[in-house]
């Protein structure tokens, strides 16, 4: 066994920081772990830059009450990296309770020797008659 910290380590730490800043709507942790430029996609299609997402989080305007999200993998190439797994969620949205069930990945790009979330794409899973996927 190796006390080796690896990169896949370092980002995996990092992922599970942002999900725990956002369920405790903790802007300035979230912000620690953020890009200035970041986009942050949502399962309606919209998309928040970081400052517009934070405010989401700190107005109530978005509340998670849980959050899954269990990594299948971690990519890095050089100073960038995906992280794909999944996201599971309970959720308020402006008001309504609901739950998502995405596939989803997030960009990062290591900056100043620090890795930083660039962007978040979730897509929303469906039930699917067959096995075909396209």
């Amino acid at each position: 066994m190796t006390d080796t910290v690896t990169e896949v380590d370092i980002l995996t730490e990092r992922e599970n920081a942002r999900y725990e800043a956002a369920l405790r709507a903790d802007a300035a942790g979230f912000r620690e772990l953020a890009c200035p430029e970041m986009t942050y996609a949502h399962t309606d299609g919209s998309r928040d830059t970081l400052d517009v997402y934070l405010d989401k989080l700190t107005s109530g305007t978005l509340k998670y009450h849980t959050i899954e999200h269990p990594i299948a993998q971690v990519l890095v190439a050089g100073d960038a990296a995906v992280v794909v797994g999944d996201m599971r969620a309970d959720l308020t949205v402006r008001g309504a309770r609901k739950t998502i069930d995405t596939s989803a990945i997030a960009v990062w790009v290591k900056r100043e020797q620090q890795w930083q979330l660039l962007a978040y794409q979730p897509t929303p899973k469906i039930a699917r008659k067959d096995e075909h996927h396209g």
